[in-house]
């Protein structure tokens, strides 16, 4: 099972851009598909954002992330990254990072290994 950490959140203006990264050690990520979850306040449930084939094959957006969002890896670096631009209030939330070797698409349960989680906090 992989332990990954995700880092580069914060509290940003609406049109700000972030890059989130998720990391594992120990362990290569390259065998792992790797997806980007958020859970918005208030709300029990986390949305799928995108996600990454292990290959980096093929990409995932939520069509609330087409056009501002690029997930990405590095599997040199055991790392990867979800790039946001545009950011707007409703992208608030924690953003988790998962990974798993059987997953082809991306659904929050096909995912085994996840992070703690990095906040995103887009306010005026």
């Amino acid at each position: 099972q992989l332990h990954l950490v995700e880092s580069g959140g914060g509290l940003v203006k609406p049109g700000d851009s972030l890059r989130l990264s998720c990391t594992t050690s120990g362990v290569s990520l390259e065998p792992y598909a790797i997806g980007w979850f958020r859970q918005a306040p208030g709300k029990e449930q986390r949305e799928e954002v995108a996600c990454i084939s292990h290959s980096e094959g093929s990409t995932y957006y939520a069509d609330s992330a087409k056009g501002r969002f690029i997930v990405s890896r590095d599997n040199e670096k055991n790392t990867a990254y979800l790039q946001m631009i545009g950011l707007k209030p409703e992208d608030t939330g924690v953003y988790y990072c998962a990974g798993d070797r059987w997953v082809a698409g991306c659904v929050e349960a096909d995912f085994s290994s996840w992070g703690q989680g990095t906040q995103v906090t887009v306010s005026s």
